[in-house]
């Protein structure tokens, strides 16, 4: 299963490690993802998502419903 959130589509970045000395080795940026369960009241029903921390919070502020709308329309999910 790729790491990717469910409603943002976020991935992981690419990047470097740099030492003391400037010496640069590459590494990946993983997004925090949590396996999170939702309430839709006008479903009535449970769903299951991996998230992203930052999907969660924005979750809090504009609600489930708003959050799952702007997914659909940015084809995250169908």
């Amino acid at each position: 299963m790729s790491r990717v959130c469910a409603l943002t589509g976020k991935r992981a970045m690419v990047g470097n490690n740099v030492s003391h000395a400037m010496n640069k080795t590459k590494r990946k940026f993983s997004v925090n993802l949590v396996k999170k369960r939702f309430y839709l009241p006008e479903e009535d029903r449970w769903i299951t998502l991996r998230v992203a921390a930052s999907t969660i919070k924005t979750i809090n502020k504009n609600g489930i419903a708003a959050v799952l709308k702007e997914a659909k329309a940015n084809g995250f999910i169908k």
